[in-house]
């Protein structure tokens, strides 16, 4: 017959446990101790257990909770008062690209204008190739150039 043991296992369990806990705990603490940022998948990785055990230990979890967002770090640093942009800055540039874009679509508009008038010239003259060849094989290319209007 066999010996009962499962009283030694129910105890290897429990200190199992604790080890784990304390891993998870000393983790949190050196996280915070250092500033890095604690957040579940720190705790998991620097104490060597999942995060699901962190999300199933309510004080571990309220902990981590409680931390995050005072270590977090954000992504970019703060900008100091004097070089921040004020209000009137920005509408002073909103007004200026404002003003180029419509100095932009007028430019367009005259260009647009420009090229119908060229290609209607264009259109009106005789084209030279409908004319019979000379002897040599050399073609004119008639050029337009567009002006301002």
């Amino acid at each position: 017959m066999r010996a009962d043991n499962s009283a030694a296992i129910v105890i290897a369990a429990h200190r199992r446990r604790e080890l784990t806990r304390a891993k998870a705990i000393q983790a949190l603490r050196e996280l915070e101790r250092t500033g890095a940022p604690v957040t579940f998948q720190s705790v998991a990785t620097a104490a060597a257990v999942s995060r699901s055990w962190l999300y199933n230990q309510p004080d571990i979890r309220i902990e981590i909770e409680r931390l995050r967002p005072l270590t977090s770090r954000t992504t970019s640093a703060e900008i100091p008062a004097s070089q921040r942009i004020s209000e009137s800055s920005i509408l002073t540039r909103l007004n200026a690209a404002l003003q180029r874009n419509r100095e932009l679509a007028e430019e367009n508009q005259r260009l647009r204008r420009q090229l119908a008038h060229a290609l209607g010239d264009q259109r009106h003259t005789p084209n030279p190739e409908d004319q019979p060849r000379r002897a040599t094989n050399r073609s004119r290319h008639s050029s337009i150039t567009i002006g301002p209007c």
